[in-house]
């Protein structure tokens, strides 16, 4: 019955918290909730996306979670609901202990922004503890001769519970010799005692059996009991006495184990086993049991555990001496734990990125951390701290929470990682310190455009390349990293020569390998102008230009060209005067020749090769003059033949030559006239040829004639037989006269054909002129003697029949 009505009661109870935990306090950012102990595990705590101002499916997009700073966890949350909710059963006494408030603290971190809220809990007490006694019974020893009124100390009950759920009172079964009365103490604890009523006589009754009983003050009110064995003695006048009523010590907690902390002593005034003192401990907690311990012949109180400030700051305990005749009496001592610096700070990272972008701006959150220390007082007041020569900063937020942030923006390319110490020291003497390292890694940002190892090139090719050869690379540098330094190369777009200039140059645009497209002429272009571009993969993309200057290097590919003397167009060679007069030095003419090549590929050297009269002339080796090396002899020839070369300075170098045939005299007449008085041995090669040639043309000119006078023949039998009809005059009278041809037309188509055969005084060369058509009754002209066009000519050395030539006014040898 019991049992049910407790479970009606705590389910009031827990309605009741429901309702409290939505009046919570809300201020400096810190949100309360009230909640009973001993509830099931997904108990309703508070609607805490509604107290963050977030909707239920935020808390988990957002990363919203309980940070527990390593403590077990005893709460949740729900992302259905969005409400803070119970994660295990919640035990206030285990938690509390006899602390009257007990609140729970932990912060809850919005991930995205990195803030903290702090959230208090209360827990509610609920009368789940009964008082109890530590022991199963007390036994306590009386003399007969015990006066009236004496006082005898009873055992405490301990009730873990607060308030009114804990020990309110004790209750003693009625008898007639004893009472029972409860002392107060300043603390609040109550002292049960036993009040000696009425006198004992130890013959009537040698024991009395009493029944103690501890009440709370909850609903319904649970009890403890312990018996009580009341022994009379015989006689022993004297109890023990403790020189003190109280003994207070104070002790460091890092005492040792074995360390004696204080001495008690009474004494006893009786004489033999009656005067025999023996100390033990009374109503001492199970927290303090294990902490000391009693020597109970000499008194001594030692430390046999562990002392810790952060759990248990006060130690009350009470010490019984008792004699050998059984009368005992108590006193109380006092033990008072002082706080050294025992306890190094701790930094617990709360939340982290492991990575931030540079040139993020400065307050950017590298992470979140808390920094605590168990020690009390200046030793537990901590400052936290980072090296000064990072460009970071530390920020207090809520309680001992920090952020770590940017105190300006960073950069790559300059510093990729950072190994960040944070150092927690605290205000002890001497202090202690905690170290803990963040290692952040800069993250790329397309900041560089790619840059150019040169601020221009230039590249050099020879002309007459194989097409498809490379003949030049660039190269450029990216700063960043990974796709932001991936550099792509390409050409600007332009022309040359109304052609693209990707049809003369590409580039590969991985490697900025540069490729000729084809094959390059430096008499074409000796330069070629472009720009490159580099352009990385970031988004967006960045690029820069460099210039290059492409340089065509001239090849000896091309032969001297020869300006002057121009060779004829009918094959003949011009001929050059030198009078018989002229003295050695005599400028006769000049070569004039240029190369298209440069440089020294264009360096021209004049050299006679062949003369016809060695030691005659000379031949200027840079001016290509043709002057007289010695006075003309009469013994000379009329003709000299000159073979000139022209020779550059290429590798391998490359020339020219050039037949001049110079005439001595001093006049073209004279020439004339020597020419026709000339005979010149004949040789029996020219002159069958000679013979050849007259016979071929006397044949084609035969053949040419006969079918000439047969075609007449027939024009003229057609001609007549047309005379003959018409003279008739039978059935002709109407045909047209336009349909015959006359004596007219006969002499409209014929034509004559005329041949000239020229030949010289040497029978080894003769002219040929082709015929020239003229009709019938037309005389050959002056000037289809001068379109005749020459059918062979010998070689230069033979001496033909000059004509006059009058565009020029030099003489002319058909040979």
């Amino acid at each position: 019955m019991a049992n049910r009505q407790l479970l009606l009661d705590r389910r009031g109870l827990v309605l009741l918290y429901i309702f409290l935990g939505t009046l919570r306090e809300s201020g400096a950012g810190q949100i309360r909730y009230l909640v009973p102990e001993e509830t099931d595990k997904g108990f309703f705590v508070g609607n805490i996306s509604k107290d963050l101002g977030l909707e239920p499916w935020e808390l988990a997009e957002r990363g919203v979670r309980i940070v527990s700073g390593g403590k077990t966890q005893l709460f949740a949350l729900n992302p259905r609901s969005g409400s803070l909710i119970t994660a295990g059963r919640i035990d206030r006494e285990e938690l509390c202990e006899a602390v009257f408030s007990c609140f729970l603290n932990m912060e809850i971190l919005v991930e995205d922004t990195l803030k903290i809220y702090g959230v208090e809990v209360e827990i509610m007490d609920i009368n789940d503890n009964a008082p109890s006694f530590q022991e199963e019974e007390v036994e306590i020893k009386i003399s007969e001769h015990a006066t009236l009124g004496s006082r005898f100390p009873l055992p405490n009950a301990r009730d873990p519970d607060v308030g009114m759920n804990s020990l309110q009172r004790y209750q003693l079964n009625p008898n007639s010799y004893f009472s029972l009365q409860v002392q107060g103490r300043t603390e609040g604890a109550k002292n049960p005692e036993l009040v000696l009523e009425g006198s004992l006589d130890r013959e009537k009754q040698a024991a009395h059996h009493l029944l103690l009983t501890a009440l709370d003050g909850g609903d319904p009110i649970r009890q403890g009991t312990v018996p009580v064995r009341v022994v009379v003695l015989d006689v022993n006048d004297h109890i023990p006495k403790f020189t003190q009523s109280i003994y207070e010590v104070s002790v460091p907690e890092n005492l040792s184990s074995g360390t004696r902390v204080l001495t008690v002593n009474a004494t006893d005034p009786d004489e033999g086993i009656n005067g025999q003192v023996v100390y033990s401990f009374r109503n001492v907690e199970s927290k303090a049991s294990k902490i000391f311990q009693l020597n109970s012949l000499s008194g001594d109180v030692l430390i046999q555990g562990s002392l810790d400030f952060e759990k248990y700051r006060f130690y009350e305990m009470e010490i019984q001496a008792q004699d050998g005749g059984g009368l005992s009496t108590t006193a109380k001592m006092l033990v008072t734990v002082v706080d050294v610096n025992d306890n190094a700070p701790e930094i617990t990272i709360t939340s982290s990125t492991n990575s931030v972008l540079e040139n993020s701006p400065p307050g950017t959150v590298i992470a979140l951390l808390n920094v605590q220390d168990q020690d009390s007082g200046e030793n537990g007041q901590v400052s936290c701290f980072i090296p000064n020569n990072l460009p970071f900063k530390l920020e207090k937020t809520y309680g001992n929470y920090y952020k770590l942030i940017t105190n300006r923006a960073l950069d790559r390319e300059q510093v990729q990682s950072y190994d960040i110490t944070l150092t927690a020291t605290d205000q002890g003497i001497p202090p202690l310190s905690t170290e803990t390292h963040i290692l952040l890694n800069v993250a790329d940002d397309n900041d560089n455009p790619p840059t150019f190892t040169d601020s221009s090139y230039s590249a050099y090719i020879l002309e007459n390349n194989p097409r498809g050869a490379s003949f030049f690379s660039v190269t450029a540098l990216d700063q960043d990293s990974k796709e932001n330094a991936q550099v792509t190369y390409s050409l600007a777009e332009d022309t040359l020569q109304g052609a693209p200039l990707s049809s003369y140059i590409s580039i590969n645009s991985d490697t900025g390998i540069l490729y000729a497209l084809c094959s390059f002429d430096y008499e074409q272009f000796h330069e070629l102008q472009l720009w490159v571009t580099a352009h990385d993969s970031g988004n967006p993309p960045l690029s820069s230009n460099v210039s290059l200057s492409i340089f065509v290097l001239d090849q000896n590919d091309n032969v001297p060209e020869i300006l002057y003397p121009a060779l004829p167009t009918d094959g003949s060679s011009g001929v050059e005067l030198a009078p018989r007069s002229a003295e050695p030095g005599y400028l006769v003419t000049k070569v004039v020749a240029v190369d298209r090549d440069s440089g020294q590929n264009a360096w021209l050297s004049y050299r006679l090769l062949k003369a016809s009269e060695p030691g005659l002339f000379a031949v200027g080796l840079h001016t290509g003059e043709v002057r007289t090396a010695r006075a003309l002899l009469d013994r000379d020839a009329l003709k000299q033949s000159l073979v000139v070369a022209v020779q550059d300075h290429g590798q391998p170098p490359l020339s020219a030559t050039v037949t001049l045939t110079v005439a001595v005299a001093d006049s073209i007449p004279d020439v004339l006239a020597d020419l026709g008085s000339l005979e010149s041995p004949a040789s029996p090669e020219d002159s069958g040829l000679t013979l050849y040639l007259v016979v071929a043309v006397a044949a084609v000119s035969c053949v040419f004639l006969a079918f000439v006078i047969v075609l007449l023949a027939l024009r003229l039998r057609r001609w007549h037989m047309s005379r003959l009809l018409q003279a008739s005059g039978s059935g002709l009278a109407g045909v047209p006269a336009s349909q015959f041809m006359g004596v007219d037309g006969v002499r409209a188509f014929l034509q004559t054909y005329s041949h000239e055969v020229s030949l010289t005084a040497d029978s080894r060369g003769s002219h040929v002129i082709f015929p020239q058509p003229n009709y019938a009754d037309t005389l050959i002209s002056q000037e289809s003697c001068g379109k005749s066009e020459p059918l062979l000519i010998t070689e230069d050395s033979a001496t033909g029949l000059g004509k006059c030539d009058p565009t020029s006014n030099q003489v002319r040898f058909i040979s």
